[in-house]
């Protein structure tokens, strides 16, 4: 006879209990950037509505960035160190491909030795891991999971890239996912498009320096296909949108806010457009002051919400994550 496994006992739901970010100290305004390519204030603010964003000085590490981040997430959550049962971290500009930063994290945090590693899936790199936080509360594996999305895009910018040199930030943010008496993380809407995988890449690969020649070949840099990425985003990404708010049974008028990723101004006024988002509707534009983080743009952007107070805790949200890939993922949830 077979052995019977015995069935896991986890929460029946889960929820965000605490959120945290951190953005370096450096600003960055436009008029920076535009020492290293031809254009404009008025051109950058136009195309991405993008006004200044924060770039990571030497001692503002991944990791250290994520502590920061991690640290005020774990205290909002009222919770300890300790009570950390899993750490993931979303990231793609940390270097080393192994071993993975999240258990440097962890160890940092003082989280004692739960299971941590890294995700990459871009711009929907937190949301990927959101998804996954909600599936290890209510599997039993980790009662609570610190999930973080961080950045150092600014290593990956080349400056003088008319299309990208103003896009990318640096920076971190972190939620903490636990148990929850009602459904408050709704059912993800995730998926990639790999035939559409060069319109936003890596130049060069790292085993180029392998070779023994760096001095030839210029550092890799995120580059992308602005136009192509641009009608993605706003033609797919509003039906992925609607997809997420149809599984949770949610309808456009009942949400409190929309957190999409922060990829440009441009790109969420169209989808506030295709989604008919009322007007009471907060709508995460972090993008002004922070510019695109890439995985941190979502926890960045939901911390400042709540902070600024055009948001509060026990509203509901509509989040979106896409790019690199291409990816996407999308989720109602409650505030913290």
């Amino acid at each position: 006879m077979s052995a019977k496994i015995k069935p896991s006992q986890g929460a029946r739901y889960a929820r965000i209990l605490g959120v945290g970010g951190y953005r370096p100290t450096r600003v960055v305004p436009n008029e920076e950037i535009l020492r290293y390519i031809d254009s404009s204030d008025e051109w950058i603010r136009s195309r991405s509505g993008i006004v200044t964003r924060h770039w990571a000085g030497p001692d503002e590490t991944v990791a250290e960035m994520s502590v920061e981040a991690a640290g005020k997430a774990i205290a909002d959550a009222g919770l300890a160190p300790e009570d950390i049962g899993a750490v993931i971290v979303a990231t793609v500009s940390h270097f080393k491909q192994t071993p993975a930063v999240a258990t440097e994290i962890a160890h940092r945090v003082g989280a004692g030795t739960p299971p941590a590693f890294d995700i990459s899936a871009g711009c929907a790199g937190f949301t990927y891991g959101l998804s996954l936080a909600k599936g290890m509360v209510t599997d039993g594996s980790a009662r609570y999971v610190l999930v973080i999305g961080v950045e150092r895009l600014s290593d990956l910018t080349d400056k003088e890239d008319r299309a990208t040199a103003f896009l990318f930030g640096d920076g971190a943010g972190a939620v903490v996912v636990g148990p929850s008496d009602e459904p408050a993380i709704g059912p993800v809407i995730w998926g990639s498009e790999g035939d559409k995988a060069e319109t936003i890449k890596q130049t060069l690969p790292w085993d180029v320096y392998r070779e023994g020649r760096p001095d030839e070949v210029r550092f890799p840099a995120i580059t992308q296909e602005g136009q192509a990425v641009f009608r993605w985003a706003v033609f797919e990404m509003a039906k992925v949108a609607q997809q997420a708010l149809d599984a949770a049974g949610v309808t456009a008028d009942q949400l409190d806010a929309f957190i999409p990723h922060q990829a440009n101004m441009r790109i969420i006024d169209s989808m506030i457009k295709a989604l008919k988002l009322p007007e009471h509707v907060a709508v995460a534009r972090d993008i002004e002051t922070t510019g695109n983080t890439s995985s941190a743009s979502i926890p960045l952007a939901m911390e400042r919400l709540l902070a600024t107070g055009q948001a509060r805790s026990g509203d509901t949200a509509l989040v979106i994550g896409f790019g690199a890939g291409l990816v996407f993922a999308a989720s109602v949830v409650t505030l913290p």
